[in-house]
């Protein structure tokens, strides 16, 4: 299928170095709120890349789940393919693809796990249901049905009953510390803009890319 005819010229307002935050993450922080204004769908989707021993990239979309100058938070079970990957090689990208507003976010980063207590806090304020999810699935592994999984999740809600339902101890959170962000935005002709902030002893420095 040759699909090289489909295109459109992004027609937006450009970026420019005087209206950026010279701190990424309040500049994320803007633009994330952009996106939930703009009623974008699932704004804290986020592609995450790894690479594990083998060198061989690995690609998913999760959810962001906090966010401050320390790092960016998503949770996962720590059995899971992408978590053998980070333990493997402690570092990720992070994909923020709002393209309802002809804009991308990259983040680039070392990564490691947060606090039990963190992962605790955000575990009890999730709905029930996935609490459960979370007991039942060994994420990644093979099933040979899905009739399996259902049938773990009747074990598991007579397992617990009406009660609380405790963390697991096979699953938490990871925060992405970054180094590098990259902002997008589309502009006509692909012309975009383009502004890379790295981050260095005496703090963060912006320069200008070519799209």
């Amino acid at each position: 299928m040759d699909i090289g005819d489909m295109r459109r010229d992004f027609e937006s307002e450009g970026l420019d170095l005087e209206h950026l935050d010279n701190n990424p993450v309040r500049q994320f922080e803007h633009w994330f709120q952009d996106a939930r204004d703009a009623q974008i769908l699932e704004p804290n989707a986020m592609s995450l890349a790894t690479t594990g021993e083998d060198g061989q990239p690995d690609l998913r979309t999760v959810l962001l789940k906090y966010f401050d100058d320390c790092g960016f938070v998503f949770y996962t079970n720590y059995g899971s393919r992408k978590a053998r990957e980070l333990a493997e090689n402690p570092k990720a990208a992070l994909l923020f693809p709002w393209i309802g507003l002809n804009r991308q976010a990259i983040i680039q980063g070392t990564v490691e796990k947060v606090s039990s207590a963190e992962s605790l806090k955000y575990f009890a304020s999730r709905p029930r249901g996935s609490q459960l999810g979370a007991w039942v699935s060994e994420q990644s592994k093979v099933i040979t049905s899905r009739g399996l999984l259902e049938q773990k999740v009747a074990e598991i809600k007579r397992k617990f009953g009406d009660g609380e339902v405790p963390l697991p101890s096979f699953w938490g959170g990871f925060r992405v510390v970054p180094h590098r962000f990259e902002f997008w935005q589309g502009r006509p002709s692909r012309l975009h803009d383009r502004f890379e902030y790295l981050r260095s002893n005496d703090g963060w420095h912006i320069q200008r890319l070519q799209p």
